[in-house]
């Protein structure tokens, strides 16, 4: 089954129909990270160790694309405001909504991370984390 899962999220993002801009148009619209009732791929989250049950929770991130130069501005303001120094090249977009997730939800355990989509604008990445004060193993 899990197969057929991932064949129709490829024919997805390679054909890219109706359905799948309008759940782009939908996740534009919604916050940067949010925790969803289930995954959205379930076939990814079963590889990196999800289960549907309690201590198992996903959440998805957005992460602005595009280039690393910034334009600074001129005008006065200090350094720290300008808005142009956390952001690194070294990183890759999935790094970063891994960091983004971990600083939201301290008291659980990142198992991984998995890419969803892209627009012009963002890329969307579901994180899969585990509680483990109720899953010590």
């Amino acid at each position: 089954m899990y197969r057929y899962l991932d064949k129709t999220w490829q024919e997805y993002y390679s054909k890219k129909p109706e359905q799948y801009r309008a759940l782009l148009i939908k996740w534009r619209s919604e916050p940067t990270i949010h925790r969803e009732e289930r995954p959205i791929r379930l076939d990814k989250a079963r590889k990196i160790g999800y289960r549907a049950k309690g201590g198992f929770i996903a959440v998805m991130a957005k992460v602005s694309k595009g280039g690393m130069n910034i334009h600074v501005p001129t005008s006065g303001r200090r350094p720290k405001h300008y808005g142009a120094k956390k952001i690194s090249g070294v990183r890759n977009a999935k790094l970063i909504a891994i960091e983004r997730v971990k600083k939201r939800y301290k008291n659980m355990k990142v198992m991984g991370a998995y890419y969803l989509g892209e627009d012009g604008n963002h890329k969307w990445f579901e994180v899969v984390l585990k509680d483990e004060h109720l899953l010590p193993e």
